[in-house]
């Protein structure tokens, strides 16, 4: 595991595009337990240790995954993640040039359950939710662009939705669009940053992740434009 920020209250890490943030039908052991195991064993802690998720990441992405190590703490970081009181930035590559440098895209979305995946549709739709991003791009190379997305809203695959229906699906996500899956299966969305007021001392905390070690992400994320 690849710990980024830790503290009385909360613990950061930089999640690999395989790795599950909680539970599912897969059966796989997710990041939570992986995270408790870790505590435990570092702080000699008997008993059972409480890691709380705050929020969740898809299974194909990378990038912080914040958690809380007292319920105290998840309170009040689920509460601000509701009220929109935690900034979360992107970093996504794609094929296509973007139709403008930067943009603010406001789209309503609709969650299919039984495909897992998310579709732009009319507003007056029972269950549209709106969906709201603004991306700038920050690095191109010959063949790819990389984009900086600051998230307005937590939607079901929000970015990766709005992202594909303006024709920039993110490299490698086939659900919405890319043309080849990568290597890895993972796809090319980058949780980069979360700022927030920490839950208890109320300081402000800024984590960053590293981009993942492959050329293309260290190509793009080595000429960011200033």
């Amino acid at each position: 595991m690849k710990i980024i920020y830790e503290d009385n209250h909360l613990i950061a890490v930089n999640k690999n595009c395989h790795e599950i943030v909680q539970g599912d039908k897969t059966g796989d052991a997710p990041l939570s337990e992986a995270v408790s195991a870790w505590l435990k064993e570092k702080h000699n802690k008997p008993g059972n240790v409480f890691t709380g998720v705050t929020h969740r990441l898809d299974r194909p992405v990378t990038g912080i995954v914040l958690f809380a190590k007292t319920s105290k703490a998840l309170a009040r970081m689920n509460e601000k993640f509701r009220l929109g009181e935690v900034r979360k930035i992107y970093w996504a590559i794609v094929k296509n040039p973007p139709p403008h440098p930067e943009d603010e895209l406001i789209h309503w979305l609709i969650r299919n359950e039984k495909q897992n995946k998310s579709y732009v549709c009319n507003p007056e739709r029972q269950g549209a939710k709106e969906a709201v991003l603004r991306y700038r791009l920050i690095a191109r190379s010959e063949h790819y662009h990389l984009l900086e997305i600051d998230l307005k809203t937590g939607r079901h695959h929000q970015i990766r939705c709005q992202l594909a229906h303006i024709g920039l699906p993110v490299k490698g996500d086939l659900k919405y669009g890319a043309e080849r899956s990568n290597p890895d299966g993972g796809i090319c969305l980058h949780a980069r940053q979360i700022s927030f007021a920490h839950p208890v001392s109320q300081m402000p905390v800024d984590i960053i992740a590293a981009v993942p070690s492959d050329n293309l992400w260290k190509t793009l994320s080595g000429s960011i434009i200033p």
